[in-house]
């Protein structure tokens, strides 16, 4: 690892002990007998039912990968596959030094350049983020019955103010992305120029990034390949909604009640946690989920429930990949530590 990420880790650390501790502060009486009972009584196939589909969202992102890659070389799905799970789980166990470690696998199955693969791993991104913006756009707007009978009747407005906030950031970021489609290059070349001077490594970086994701852009080249791209995000985006529907429908109360509009808000909130992800234990997601359902201001669910709630989504929906990525990487006699290394060699390569 090197000074960078130790850097951000220690960083991150520090921010996640000051969110325990927080949080800690808050629920002194926490009642640790109340949540292992009702960790205990959850319907169990539920939760394996949300296993499976989450290994199902892995397989559809399998397939989309694979689309991205037609104007770079043909490959099959099945070869997208483990690197899907292998990646997912080097995210798991090492934090944010894993993250480039799919399409590091990837670059290196199908002979392709790493930075070529950085693209179309932002791309997958803005695919995932536009996707979730409009499911949740629309479905803030159509309500959820349950907003009608939580105590804060103000949630519902504020649902909707924060689905306009996330739209128009979206409609922002399309714009920048037509514009960079159109002379990304060009506006590179000049920011760089611009910030230099003052500071080389960060004009250097910049203009790999902008590069890479011009490079992603220009992956899509016909509107057959945007629609499927945009049909296959949106079934995987439904598949892991309705993980989470079995994750708080094994439960009784309040989160049986759920239905696809809070939902929706539940994942937006982990979506935004996982920004702040340590290796190993996580980090934002589940303090996220779990501040939102016990928050009075949202769902106002009691705590011990609610941090049940928020780690069972945290281990079926992020953790659950690592015994497959770990069984794969075993059969193509990879170490997750090595890949990772080696990734962040390529990496600081592109950033030169």
């Amino acid at each position: 690892m090197n000074k960078k990420h130790t850097l951000m880790t220690v960083l991150l650390l520090g921010v996640l002990c000051l969110l325990v501790y927080i949080q800690v502060h808050a629920w002194k009486k926490f009642d640790w007998a109340t949540f292992w009972e009702n960790t205990s009584h959850v319907h169990w196939t539920y939760i394996a039912g949300s296993v499976l589909l989450t290994y199902l969202a892995y397989a559809l992102r399998a397939v989309r990968w694979r689309i991205f890659l037609k104007p770079l070389c043909e490959t099959t799905t099945k070869r997208m596959l483990a690197p899907q799970f292998i990646g997912f789980a080097a995210l798991a166990l090492l934090g944010r030094p894993g993250e480039m470690v799919r399409p590091f696998l990837i670059a290196r199955k199908e002979k392709l350049t790493f930075s070529s693969q950085v693209g179309v791993w932002l791309m997958e991104r803005v695919f995932d983020l536009a996707t979730v913006a409009v499911m949740f756009v629309i479905f803030a707007f159509r309500g959820d019955p349950l907003w009608n009978t939580l105590p804060n009747r103000r949630f519902p407005y504020e649902i909707h103010v924060a689905a306009v906030v996330f739209l128009a950031v979206i409609v922002v970021l399309a714009v920048i992305a037509i514009k960079l489609r159109k002379s990304g290059y060009q506006i590179a070349n000049r920011l760089q120029r611009r910030f230099e001077p003052g500071s080389p490594t960060f004009a250097h970086a910049l203009h790999g990034r902008i590069v890479s994701f011009t490079d992603g852009l220009q992956i899509i080249r016909d509107g057959a390949s945007f629609l499927q791209l945009s049909v296959l995000s949106l079934a995987m985006w439904w598949v892991v909604a309705g993980a989470y529907w079995l994750l708080t429908h094994a439960y009784s109360g309040v989160l049986a009640e759920m239905g696809v509009g809070s939902l929706l808000v539940l994942m937006v909130a982990a979506m935004f946690g996982s920004l702040l992800q340590l290796p190993g234990v996580g980090g934002g997601s589940q303090l996220a989920t779990i501040n939102l359902l016990s928050s009075s201001k949202a769902f106002g669910i009691p705590a011990e429930i609610a941090t049940s709630c928020g780690m069972l989504i945290w281990l079926c929906t992020f953790m659950s990949v690592i015994p497959m990525g770990l069984l794969l990487a075993h059969r193509e006699r990879l170490s997750l530590r090595a890949v990772a290394e080696a990734e962040e060699k390529a990496e600081a390569q592109l950033s030169d």
